[in-house]
């Protein structure tokens, strides 16, 4: 891996999502392999940056707990590379867009989050929440259009961008990969001790924003005899807290979770529910798939193909609860099954492949 990237982005350590995990997977592992890969990204008092990271100074963002807002910047570090990725189109994702025109040298933008989906963290009312949903389509159609290559991590993410969003920029697919020596199943008898866990559990964990529509899993549990176990945080929990209060589901909840606790967590549970309309991948479906467990997600956006029905998991219709309510109970039914599907897929979604994938393309518009 002779070429030297650049990688700017808005969200990173501290912060814990996807697109975290992904960065910072990606980075590890073109290094380890050799190459060199750097990442820019807003500072913040609770991360120490290692030798190839670059924290430029940073707001919060007033509108969502936990995200930062940073300043363009340019590091001199970034100066060097050959290939600058945006790994956002805000902020820094502008700041890369300058070093690249600046520089003569290609851009690559990922797409990892539809902003659209976020209005009604600013909005207050319907038309506001539609205008703003219209004017970040303007903007991402904007941003992605002056860059040389663009990169979805699904097909159904590709194609929202391409036709709905009317990117002209190449889109071209690249999985974010997991870990797969990591992500495996485990035994599980010291976690469900651990946090007291017995009987059939199904779950989920990351963050808890309002987008994901975690009240769904609380709802659909209702009628079933199982307990619901969410891991992780965000600014939708307490209102989930006070639905589970309220509910006949036996909910809990554990926290953020250390990353080494994952592949127990999802080895522990009997099936992964996933009701968020949002995700550009859903990775955590793919970490829990690694670890055997069968996802039960809704179809709508990258879940449609992220979980393969009937294989891997199953779907359910976008609001149906009863729907995401059986889905759930034929994944539990056919467990056995579907774990063994997911095991044998474990290759397909390793990391090694999306680095190769990445690779390929960064050569050809080098």
């Amino acid at each position: 891996m002779d070429l030297q990237v650049a990688a700017f982005t808005d969200t990173y350590l501290p912060t814990v999502n996807g697109v975290t995990y992904t960065i910072k997977s990606w980075r590890d592992h073109w290094n380890r392999n050799g190459g060199w890969m750097d990442v820019v990204y807003p500072d913040s008092d609770d991360h120490v940056p290692e030798a190839s990271e670059h924290p430029v100074r940073s707001v919060p963002f007033p509108f969502y707990e936990g995200f930062r807002v940073g300043a363009p910047q340019i590091p001199e570090a970034a100066t060097k590379a050959d290939v600058i990725h945006a790994h956002t189109a805000f902020g820094l994702g502008l700041a890369s867009l300058r070093l690249a025109r600046s520089a003569d040298k290609p851009l690559v933008a990922s797409y990892h989050t539809p902003t659209a989906e976020y209005a009604n963290y600013i909005a207050s009312s319907d038309r506001i929440t539609g205008g703003l949903r219209r004017l970040s389509e303007q903007y991402e159609r904007w941003f992605y259009n002056r860059a040389d290559l663009v990169v979805t991590p699904s097909e159904p993410t590709r194609r929202k961008l391409v036709d709905d969003v009317g990117v002209e920029t190449p889109v071209r697919v690249v999985s974010n990969g997991i870990d797969v020596e990591q992500f495996r199943p485990v035994d599980t008898a010291d976690f469900r001790e651990r946090y007291d866990l017995e009987g059939t559990l199904i779950g989920y964990t990351g963050r808890h924003g309002y987008e994901k529509r975690l009240t769904d899993i609380i709802d659909a549990a209702e009628e079933l005899d199982v307990t619901v176990v969410l891991g992780g945080d965000g600014p939708a929990r307490d209102d989930l807290e006070r639905q589970a209060r309220g509910s006949d589901a036996d909910v809990r909840f554990l926290g953020f979770l250390d990353r080494d606790e994952m592949p127990a967590f999802y080895s522990a549970l009997d099936v992964f529910t996933f009701p968020s309309p949002v995700e550009t991948q859903g990775l955590v479906a793919l970490e829990a798939n690694a670890c055997g467990t069968p996802v039960v997600g809704v179809d709508a956006g990258a879940l449609a193909e992220t979980v393969d029905d009937g294989v891997t998991g199953f779907h359910f219709d976008r609001g149906d609860i009863d729907g995401f309510r059986r889905g759930i109970r034929r994944a539990l039914d056919e467990r056995e099954r579907l774990s063994e599907n997911c095991l044998d897929r474990r290759d397909e979604v390793s990391i090694d492949h999306a680095i190769e994938r990445l690779e390929s393309l960064y050569e050809d518009v080098s």
